[in-house]
């Protein structure tokens, strides 16, 4: 993935160069066709998710939880506090994405503290909800 594209993604933006590179390496952009179930609620989680561009429906026992869009996330909960995924997430349109396998994510996390911050903050809102 080309470094320069991460700068452009609001949850990146605020990284040093060097971080933005470290974190290319481990990123892929994908292409995911609408009605593409990326995450199953109940099932491991094993990557951590950017849109680029396009929508998703996250969802729980059939009920809508939220509607997300370019530059939303999500597979953090799953990664960094529960193992598993806590809802479903499909394509609701044509989707462009970066994703971030458990691994690296783990270690995006122990490395770039205001980064992991912003991931934290956004756990505990959703746990909220």
């Amino acid at each position: 993935m080309d470094p320069a594209r991460l700068s452009s993604v609001p949850l990146f933006a605020p990284l040093s160069e060097h971080d933005r590179q470290r974190i290319a390496m481990w990123a892929d952009e994908i292409e995911v066709p609408e009605g593409r179930r990326l995450a199953t609620e109940g099932d491991f989680a094993y990557e951590f998710f950017v849109i680029l561009d396009g929508t998703a429906e996250v969802t729980r026992d059939g009920e809508t939880l939220a509607e997300l869009g370019p530059d939303d996330f999500f597979g953090e909960i799953g990664l960094l506090e529960s193992e598993r995924r806590t809802a479903n997430v499909t394509a609701t349109s044509p989707m462009r994405a970066i994703v971030i396998f458990g691994p690296q994510f783990r270690y995006v996390e122990r490395e770039m503290p205001e980064l992991a911050q912003q991931i934290r903050a956004a756990i505990r809102d959703r746990i909220s909800r």
